[in-house]
């Protein structure tokens, strides 16, 4: 079994910044994939940002320049570090990683509880 726990949302103006950071645990071998999500009211989730265990990134168009995605294997960890937060940053942002496992083999994705993010003056 494999948990994803994120931290880090709140409250916050337009301008201003957070850092997520996303923990997994559990019986894992490694993680290829670790990624943030986003879901506004109303809205379809979208890709934020995804970190492949290389470091290799790659970012919604809204959010380039601005949000900065971040790994720690030794610790399983994902950072997502948002800066200059425009009001429509404000959703749920949801962990994601794609963790294999040994004895057996298996690859499975796994979801966080989400965190709040509202942009708002």
């Amino acid at each position: 079994q494999v948990q994803l726990v994120e931290s880090g949302g709140g409250l916050v103006q337009p301008g201003g910044s957070l850092r997520l950071a996303c923990a997994a645990s559990g019986s894992i071998f490694r993680i290829n994939d670790m990624g943030w999500y986003r879901q506004a009211p109303g809205k379809q989730r979208e890709l934020v940002a995804r970190i492949l265990y290389g470091g290799s990134t790659n970012y919604a168009d809204s959010v380039k320049g601005r949000f900065t995605i971040s790994r720690d294997n030794a610790k399983n960890t994902v950072y997502l570090q948002m800066n200059s937060l425009k009001p429509e940053d404000t959703a749920v942002y949801y962990c994601n990683a794609k963790v294999i496992t040994v004895g057996p083999y298996s690859v499975f994705d796994y979801w966080g509880q989400g965190t709040q993010v509202t942009v708002s003056s």
